[in-house]
């Protein structure tokens, strides 16, 4: 909804949403107050069986790869509204597939991350040789896909440098970082100390998160209560309360918060122990927003400007992970000073006022091109 906010400037903004669940959405983050949605699209499935199936594999032209396709009579309504439109500013690239369009002109599509470099992640960590292989095929026929939209879009934007460079570079390739909200005042953080507390928030159910706090748990979290005895990892977030919570007894599963920040102004450190995913983390400006100081692995903190001691800690290695936590528990001077580093850093290049303009820059190349092409 930020890109949206941004766009405001632009022209007069039209929102359509292809989305089954964009009210749910939209209640938790406000966005039903600021914008009036012109057309809500709810997808239905429609599963590639037989030939389907092989032409999803091996024909990167082919538009159902996900099994979902918008139905006819609200697909004509946003076919419609898209003509009357200078700019088409498309927020994912599912959405060129879903509504059965390859040519998109006057089009910016904004990948809110690379889907290849997901099964990239799998296969650089895959602990067996089919695991790998597989995800290898996979990495291979998406991204066949993916440079395919540099042919459908006028422009393109992506979240990182890496990942305009796995794409090709190209002057058409604009790069719009992950942002968050600038906080209304500065932040005040009050640790506790008794007991001292770690955490970790995000989306439970979604696997990446999922599968690196259990990396954590096993192999970084028992080493973090020898050094550290008595000390609670606070799990926060959508369904970290549900079926699939920890067990252990020392564990704290707070579900959705609706003041997160008054609960991670009471962490010494947020731990963001990402094994697989694509993209850049949106927690990262999150912590740093809160002068939360961050343990991360490298893949956590992928796609943004930061250095290991500088802005944060990282490492992959489950030992060093760990240490790196004890260390700011134990440190507090050390870890504010960084958390101070990190929280400028963010004032200067994450905030949504900072990456506005990058979004204008994206839209005023994208209508310039598009003039250019009708003419």
């Amino acid at each position: 909804m930020q890109t949206a906010r941004a766009l405001r400037d632009v022209g007069q903004l039209s929102l359509a949403v292809v989305s089954s669940d964009y009210a749910e959405e939209a209640t938790a983050d406000g966005a039903g107050e600021h914008f009036k949605v012109e057309h809500h699209l709810v997808p239905e499935l429609s599963p590639n069986k037989g030939v389907q199936k092989l032409r999803r594999l091996l024909d990167a032209r082919y538009l159902n790869v996900h099994g979902i396709v918008s139905p006819g009579p609200d697909r004509s309504k946003i076919l419609s509204s898209m003509a009357e439109a200078d700019l088409v500013w498309v927020l994912n690239a599912r959405i060129p597939n879903i509504l059965q369009i390859w040519r998109w002109p006057h089009g910016h599509l904004d990948f809110s991350d690379v889907p290849s470099t997901y099964f990239r992640s799998i296969r650089q960590r895959g602990v067996d040789q089919g695991e790998r292989w597989k995800a290898t095929v996979q990495q291979t026929f998406a991204k066949r896909r993916e440079l395919l939209f540099k042919e459908r879009f006028t422009t393109l934007s992506v979240c990182s440098e890496a990942d305009r460079d796995y794409l090709g570079d190209g002057d058409r390739i604009h790069v719009i970082p992950n942002g968050y909200e600038r906080p209304p005042q500065e932040p005040l953080r009050s640790p506790s100390t008794n007991p001292p507390r770690i955490g970790f928030i995000g989306l439970y159910s979604y696997a990446p998160n999922l599968e690196g706090v259990r990396w954590f748990m096993q192999n970084c979290w028992p080493v973090i209560r020898r050094g550290v005895p008595g000390i609670r990892f606070r799990l926060a977030g959508k369904e970290t309360d549900g079926a699939l919570r920890p067990a252990e007894p020392d564990v704290d599963c707070l579900g959705w918060l609706q003041d997160s920040a008054s609960e991670i102004a009471t962490w010494s450190a947020m731990v963001i122990p990402v094994q697989v995913g694509g993209g850049t983390r949106v927690k990262i400006a999150d912590a740093f927003s809160r002068k939360c100081p961050v343990v991360s692995t490298n893949l956590g903190a992928f796609g943004y400007d930061v250095r290991h001691g500088r802005e944060l800690l990282l490492a992959d290695n489950p030992d060093e992970f760990a240490a790196a936590c004890v260390s700011l528990i134990r440190d507090r001077t050390a870890a504010d000073e960084m958390a101070e580093r990190a929280y400028c850093a963010f004032l200067e290049k994450w905030t949504w006022d900072a990456i506005a303009p990058r979004v204008w820059d994206a839209a005023e190349d994208c209508l310039r091109r598009s003039h250019v092409t009708k003419n």
